[in-house]
This record gives structure tokens, sequence and C-alpha cells, in this order.
């Protein structure tokens, strides 16, 4: 059980530097710099982090017994920039 855990804390970092390259590197890059590979590759990767940190959400949440409302609240921090490092911090504390 624990390693979902752990594996799930990664993927939340990764998912989380994914979503801030595609932000603010990858899409700068696309419309200043007319360079839309960034987003192409950045994008790729961000969406297979995204779709890796919601499988492992599930798979904690039923391991964990999670309520609704705590995996709701981590699905939608996976929904905003910065907040998939509170995730990880909060789970680093349980």
């Amino acid at each position: 059980m624990g390693n979902t855990i752990n594996l799930f804390r990664k993927v939340a970092v990764l998912e989380g530097i994914s979503y801030l390259l595609l932000l603010f590197v990858a899409m700068p890059l696309k419309y200043f710099a007319d360079m839309p590979l960034a987003v192409k590759y950045t994008g790729w990767a961000h969406g297979l982090l995204f779709v890796l940190y919601v499988a492992l959400l599930i798979m904690a949440w039923s391991e964990k017994k999670w309520s609704f409302g705590k995996a709701l609240l981590f699905f939608v921090s996976s929904l905003l920039p910065f907040a998939p490092f509170w995730v990880d911090k909060k789970l680093k504390h349980e």
C-alpha cells in the first residue's frame, strides 16, 4: 500500500512540473516564438502524467479508503498550477 502512495506522490510532483512547463515555457514559445512543437511534446508528456496521476489517485483512494471529498480535493488539485506540490506535501505528512 505504501508503494502506491509513494508512486502517487512522485507522479504528483512530475505532473505539477509538467503543467508549469506547459503553461510558462511551452505556451509562450508557441505564441511568441512560433515554436508549436514545444506545446506538442510538453502537452503530450503532461497528458500522460495527468492520466497516470488520476489512475494512481483512484488506486490510492481505494487502498487508503479516503473519503470522496479528499479524493475530489486531490483531483481538483491536479487542475491547478502548484497544487500538486501541496498534495505531495500533505501525503508526506500522513
